[in-house]
């Protein structure tokens, strides 16, 4: 199944009026152990169901290494702007926080993960300033349940013209 992916960001009147819609699919990424070994070195946690491949093979119920909650989340960001959602005249965009995050199933060493997001609500916070509120869920591949949902908030800046110009 082809997913259909925006071939130009949307304008920031087009996503004032696209509340529950979807915003688009991400490529595929992989979670490898390396990238699973560098989360840990950045974060300090070590815990061997990460990082231990041998001994997670022999004690784990998944018999492999499993990716950090924390790093399936903090790929979400990336993949996000991956899928060309920011409008072009975007200034800056800040993650702003999180509603609600609920991690629903491990994602195994090797596993491809990919992001899906829907537009929940795109509020004015002043003149040229907007909360997006997204709902996104990131799938692994050939498996039924996803990874983990979260409702992102992102404050967007969009980029003003000078007077003058």
């Amino acid at each position: 199944m082809n997913e259909v992916r925006p071939k130009t960001p949307p304008t920031y009147e087009q996503l004032r009026t696209m509340s529950g819609q979807e915003l688009g699919v991400s490529e595929w990424t992989t979670v490898d152990q390396d990238r699973i070994n560098q989360f840990a070195e950045c974060t300090g946690d070590h815990q061997w169901i990460h990082v231990d491949p041998e001994r997670a093979r022999r004690q784990s119920p998944f018999r492999t290494t499993i990716a950090h909650g924390y790093l399936t989340l903090s790929i979400i960001g990336a993949l996000a702007l991956g899928m060309g959602i920011v409008p072009e005249n975007t200034q800056a965009a800040f993650n702003y926080g999180f509603d609600r995050v609920r991690f629903l199933a491990p994602v195994r060493v090797g596993a491809r993960i990919r992001l899906r997001t829907v537009l929940l609500s795109m509020e004015d916070r002043g003149p040229g300033q907007y909360l997006m509120k997204a709902a996104n869920t990131v799938e692994i591949e050939g498996e039924e349940k996803p990874a983990l949902t979260a409702e992102t908030l992102v404050m967007l800046y969009e980029r003003r013209k000078r007077a003058g110009a």
